[in-house]
């Protein structure tokens, strides 16, 4: 008799809802998984409560369908974690092991917990678990490499489930007991083959499907492929499949031999292609990428991935892209294949055509931002149309969709170390991209190790230009999330770099920000020293702007530490560069912190008369907000010096200024919002298939 599988409460579980989800099979070990959930654990039996969640593992080769079982055991255990389920790939397609902190980044943004770029991998595991305490919550971790990931990722919630899929035993984590995989019993083989195949050649010649079963060891994977080999061929019989396999010499796994007769009877172009999706980033591949890797036409490449996605060779991903999955099971399968009928430079050449066709799709994702510039749109117009995006959205929502092969694409680009020159292209046009739709801060986790991987490639090629601008990146984004003695030490070796580049722009700009990093440390005497350097680099090429601004900057040194009469005389030196440069707002800016400062330093008087000068340049400069600004620092200076009336008539007019900006505001908004409606309602469909606040310096003549 067939074991059934039981709930929680020991009630039987009819086939019916075990398969419900197209799930085959399988029934033993869901119930011995279900069961070890209610298990007492080693601390229930000591006496002490669990510290953490109860973990399961599923253990066995790729291809056994351990994912597949674990996701049916979450299906049906889901409803009794109210708090929903989180997913994390722990390995590569290639079987590289996923480092713990981008595992805990990306369950983390699941979570919507904001985590710091380039935060360490012990900050963000204790941000998961807190983001995770007194949750109810299941945690899928697939293909783990080593029980020191899944260690570092669990939940403190005792209440939590984690199910952990791995090759092996995770030895280390107390209290887990492996569910080893075989291979599925002869009657599910049979209906998973059957599935493909239709059940009139399975029914006329029941023997010989058991037979192919048998042959197949029951691997899931290897009968998807048997099926998908009988369903392409209509007047094959199950016993011809069974025989074919029976006198293979291979001596490798079912799935490999499966995937050998599979690939042997594939037309020779159609062969080639699939050996190529090998080199697909992360695994995942869209038409673009198929028709880069085999030189064909995007259209062509679409109907080979279907053909593909029936012979069971990929997995369709639900996406509103076209976007297809390798197996993780037959990717080293796929990859040994590529090198066995490939020359070297051969498969060099594919890689370097699928960068290449991702670096013009960034291209066309960026351009099709900047709507105002007629160069952008010539240049979008001068691309293939099936390069071009309908839309700004649609734009966006395909850089979303592809950002993991996007970011695999990145490091698999640097990690080759022979397409140095493509990988920098690929870099800063994805920076660019990412920036321009979705903005800095909403991306800076994955510029942070995009960042990182420039300065790798510069390094290795010791290209001082990009290792000064890549570190001057880091240091900015350590800054921002407090990292500042982090952020000091990028700068430093940013400003050796640029020395030895001799690129006055690298070295300046480090200066200035090795000056900012000691002000945030509340060093102010280094800080007016470092700015000091950077004004006088910036005095001797004549750059009047940069110079006020360090003006201004060394001033604001000079504040913090109390140094009035420095501080003043550096205000006065700023609001002279701005006249002299004719920039009006610049200067009302710089006159409204002259009357700060001269107000900290107890001169009302002149602080009053400053301000009024100030007012007068900023309603030059037609800035509302600044006026506001001054006329509330106004009513407060009259205050003190004991005229409330006045002070009370600056403070009406500033809240009426406010309150008007803040309508215009609004009703810009509104306009904004319909207007994007309109364009949205006009064209919302996705592809066929530089505005930077994080720059990345154009790559050097030298490679």
């Amino acid at each position: 008799m067939t074991d059934q599988a039981v709930d929680a409460d020991g009630v039987q579980l009819s086939e019916e809802a075990v398969v419900e989800s197209g799930f085959l099979g399988r029934t033993r070990e869901l119930k011995e998984l279900r069961a070890d959930i209610e298990r007492a654990g080693l601390d229930t039996l000591s006496g002490r409560k669990a510290p953490r969640a109860r973990v399961l593992l599923i253990a066995g080769r790729p291809g056994s369908g351990r994912t597949s079982l674990a996701e049916e055991l979450v299906r049906q255990v889901a409803d009794r974690y109210p708090d929903g389920v989180l997913r994390a790939r722990l390995s590569e397609p290639d079987g590289t092991r996923v480092p713990v902190e981008r595992a805990a980044r990306e369950l983390l943004g699941t979570l919507e917990v904001p985590a710091p770029a380039g935060a360490a991998e012990d900050d963000l595991t204790e941000a998961l678990r807190g983001a995770l305490s007194g949750r109810r919550t299941v945690l899928l971790l697939d293909d783990a490499a080593d029980a020191e990931q899944v260690d570092a990722l669990l939940p403190d919630s005792p209440d939590s489930l984690v199910v952990a899929v791995s090759g092996g035993p995770l030895t280390g984590i107390p209290d887990v007991r492996p569910c080893t995989l075989g291979g599925l019993d002869t009657k599910s083989a049979v209906e998973l083959l059957a599935r493909s195949t239709g059940s009139v050649r399975v029914t006329v010649d029941p023997r010989a499907a058991e037979g192919l079963a048998e042959e197949c060891q029951g691997q899931p994977a290897a009968l998807v492929l048997a099926g998908g080999w009988l369903a392409a061929r209509p007047k094959s019989a199950v016993a011809d499949l069974a025989k074919h396999l029976h006198t293979d010499t291979d001596e490798g796994t079912p799935v490999s031999r499966a995937l050998h007769l599979v690939h042997a009877s594939l037309p020779a172009t159609a062969a080639r292609t699939l050996r190529l999706l090998s080199l697909a980033p992360a695994g995942l591949v869209d038409p673009h990428t198929a028709s880069a890797l085999a030189g064909c036409s995007v259209s062509g490449a679409r109907t080979t991935l279907d053909d593909f996605a029936a012979l069971g060779l990929l997995r369709a991903v639900r996406s509103p892209l076209p976007e297809y999955e390798v197996p993780s099971c037959l990717q080293p399968l796929l990859r040994g294949l590529a090198e066995t009928h490939e020359r070297p430079a051969e498969l060099q050449l594919a890689r370097a055509r699928m960068l290449e066709r991702t670096v013009r799709l960034l291209q066309s994702c960026r351009a099709i931002t900047e709507t105002d510039s007629p160069h952008a749109r010539e240049k979008l117009l001068g691309m293939p149309r099936s390069l071009r995006f309908p839309s700004p959205r649609a734009a966006a929502d395909w850089l979303r969709i592809r950002r993991p092969a996007l970011l695999a694409a990145a490091r698999l680009a640097v990690a080759d170390g022979e397409l140095d020159t493509l990988a920098r292209r690929l870099m800063s046009q994805l920076v660019r991209a990412m920036v321009a739709h979705f903005g800095t801060q909403a991306v800076a986790s994955d510029l942070y190790g995009i960042h990182g991987l420039v300065l790798d490639v510069a390094e290795r090629r010791r290209l001082p230009r990009e290792k000064a601008a890549a570190l001057l990146n880091l240091g900015d984004l350590d800054a921002r999330t407090g990292r500042t003695a982090d952020a000091l030490t990028r700068y430093r070796a940013a400003l050796d770099a640029g020395r030895q580049a001799n690129d006055p722009y690298a070295t300046g700009r480090a200066m200035e920000s090795v000056g900012g990093a000691h002000l945030e440390l509340g060093d102010f005497d280094r800080a007016a020293d470092w700015f000091g350097r950077a004004l006088t680099e910036r005095l001797a090429r004549d750059e009047r702007a940069d110079a006020a601004r360090l003006y201004g900057r060394i001033a604001a040194a000079h504040t913090y530490a109390g140094r009035y009469g420095e501080a003043l005389r550096n205000w006065r030196a700023a609001v002279a560069v701005y006249r002299k440069s004719g920039d009006v707002a610049a200067r009302a800016r710089a006159l409204s912190e002259l009357a700060r400062v001269q107000e900290y330093a107890g001169r009302p008087e002149e602080s009053l008369r400053t301000c009024r000068d100030a007012v007068q340049w900023a309603r030059r400069a037609d800035d509302t907000r600044l006026q506001a600004a001054l006329h509330l620092r106004l009513a407060d200076t009259l205050d003190r010096l004991g005229d409330p009336a006045s002070a009370a008539l600056h403070r009406s007019t500033a809240e009426r200024m406010l309150e008007e900006e803040a309508e215009e505001a609004e009703e810009a908004e509104e306009a904004e919002e319909a207007e994007e409606a309109e364009r949205a309602g006009q064209d919302d469909s996705l592809p066929e298939q530089e505005a930077n606040a994080c720059e990345i310096r154009s790559p050097s003549a030298e490679d």
